[in-house]
């Protein structure tokens, strides 16, 4: 299964420069609202990569799980940091959540995280 999500990501490369060519307007200020937000301020940029990877969870959104699990260990969370993230969306938005923890799973089995 974690072949499915390495795949995801270099589609996911080929998609960013599709976009960047086509849709310029919409990718850069994505990309602009993403770097401001994302980056450090009060909360670090790894506490930031864990609600969005909580988030993506509750959303049940695939792609947004890969990406941010993808993200979260760039930014230095562990394996336990990450599930934890995922634990508390499902706590939060129940079943539906509980459902896309394998996810999460993938994701971090192919990036490799321990």
């Amino acid at each position: 299964m974690s072949e499915d999500v390495k795949a995801f990501y270099e589609e996911f490369k080929r998609s960013y420069g599709k976009m960047q060519k086509e849709v310029p307007a919409m990718q850069g200020g994505f990309t602009g609202l993403f770097k401001g937000v994302m980056s450090e301020g009060a909360l670090s940029a790894a506490q930031k990569e864990a609600v969005a990877v909580g988030i993506a969870v509750e959303e049940q959104c695939s792609p947004c799980i890969y990406l941010h699990v993808q993200k979260a260990a760039a930014a230095g969370l562990s394996r336990a940091q990450i599930l934890e993230a995922a634990g508390v969306a499902v706590m939060m938005a129940g079943g539906p959540a509980y459902t896309h923890v394998p996810e999460v799973i993938r994701a971090l089995d192919a990036c490799e995280i321990e």
